[in-house]
């Protein structure tokens, strides 16, 4: 069985999850022999097995491993390792059929790269957690669905319809279908940054609201953090409820993901992998806490970052998308809902298609599981989630690349092969 390239003519439409034009007499070349058009059974669990179980070649998977154990040592020419360690999950037709770990969850001292004493190291380990960075965004983009659904917001309306404040500097006419696809023409982050410009949360908080455009709303894709702290806010208002508690209460609590949240708790820290040693903000060794800084300055919680989790939980999630939004019975969202958020709204931006916060067919990422129908985000902090319909897969790569500083280069390439070795022929 293969699972590489499809060459689909189109993405999801928001009526079916269909390969537009495609019929039973189609012939795909590339991708498998079976694609699949509909989502995965809504009864689909995940287990554990091996990969001849669903038809897959085990060898590009130890090679994988392998990638993975070599970036987790030092390289002779830099004297470090690509990351610290990471934790990896691949998952086809339901079954786990690799989860691997390597290197360490804390392993340095210092920003320079000293490491500290073998009995005070800390390995990587299946249920490690990770700052999932602005993986963050799903769970705010998946929240926002929610109330969608529920009809207290409509996509297309003006996001000062819901929060008039934001209306200033011009914004009036950003919508929030803009916000969720980064073409709202707000600028990357906040500048200056929320921590060093503002004395507390609430006048941090009005920072955002406050921001000015960059561009015209509509007219150009720019990523966007200052995008996704205005939906959390958004989600707050409506639903009167903090953040934290709505992905708790509606997102990570019926999924039964335990060990994913803000602000984890104080006796969580040992599974917990370090990330950066901060000089500026004066904060050390950042563990336990969110690594964003703007995200730290706003306590901790924020629709663009501060979220906690480990690979177990965040295949649950990835295997709820695949199911159409329901996992054990518990669902989140409706299954067209889904596919809504796996369709394309940014055909107008080559190279930057985008979903209702699902970023879509991103091949430095997604690698051979990349196509216009594959679904996913990945964290500063060294994390990527990739989902494939169309396969009924996913890769789930957590790293900790950041720990002991963010200069030690891009781990892109360790993604890409991650991703990869699901579809690679047998």
């Amino acid at each position: 069985m293969r699972i590489g390239k499809l060459l689909l003519a189109a993405a999801l439409t928001a009526a079916a999850l269909t390969v537009p034009g495609a019929s039973a007499t189609t012939t795909f070349t590339g991708r498998f022999e079976r694609p699949q058009y509909e989502f995965a059974p809504p009864e689909t669990v995940l287990r554990p097995g091996a990969p001849a179980d669903v038809g897959l070649d085990p060898a590009p998977l130890r090679s994988a491993d392998q990638f993975l154990t070599n970036w987790a040592k030092p390289d002779p020419t830099t004297g470090h390792p690509r990351f610290s360690g990471a934790v990896g999950v691949l998952g086809h037709d339901g079954v786990l059929v690799d989860e691997f770990t390597t290197g360490g969850a804390l392993r340095y001292a210092d920003a320079a790269g000293t490491e500290l004493p073998a009995a005070q190291q800390i390995p990587m380990r299946a249920d490690t957690i990770f700052d999932m960075a602005s993986i963050t965004k799903l769970f705010t983009s998946i929240a926002v669905m929610q109330l969608v659904e529920q009809d207290k917001v409509t996509l297309d309306q003006p996001v000062a319809a819901y929060l008039p404040e934001f209306a200033a500097n011009g914004k009036q006419a950003v919508t929030v279908r803009q916000l969720l696809t980064h073409t709202s023409g707000l600028a990357a982050d906040p500048q200056p940054s929320l921590w060093e410009g503002y004395p507390d949360i609430p006048s941090r908080r009005q920072a955002v609201l406050d921001s000015s455009l960059k561009n015209p709303p509509g007219s150009t894709y720019l990523y966007s953090d200052i995008n996704l702290m205005t939906l959390g806010f958004l989600v707050e208002r409506i639903t009167g409820q903090p953040l934290d508690v709505v992905v708790r209460e509606r997102i990570t609590q019926p999924l039964g993901m335990a060990d994913t949240g803000f602000n984890p708790p104080a006796e969580k820290l040992g599974r917990i992998a370090a990330t950066e040693f901060e000089a500026d903000p004066p904060r050390g060794m950042v563990r336990g806490q969110v690594h964003d800084e703007n995200a730290w300055s706003l306590g901790g919680v924020s629709g663009h970052a501060g979220l906690f989790s480990t690979a177990p939980d965040m295949a649950v999630l990835a295997q709820t998308v695949l199911n159409g939004g329901v996992y054990r019975g518990a669902r989140i969202l409706r299954a067209e809902t889904v596919r809504d958020m796996l369709t394309d709204y940014n055909q107008a931006f080559p190279g930057d298609a985008h979903g209702l916060g699902f970023e879509l067919d991103q091949r430095f990422y997604m690698g051979e599981l990349s196509a216009p129908t594959t679904a996913g985000h990945t964290g500063f902090t060294g994390t990527s989630l990739v989902i494939d319909p169309v396969s009924r897969s996913f890769a789930i790569l957590l790293t900790n690349r950041v720990h002991p500083t963010r200069d030690w280069g891009s781990i892109n390439p360790a993604r890409e092969q991650w991703a990869s070795a699901l579809a690679q022929p047998k």
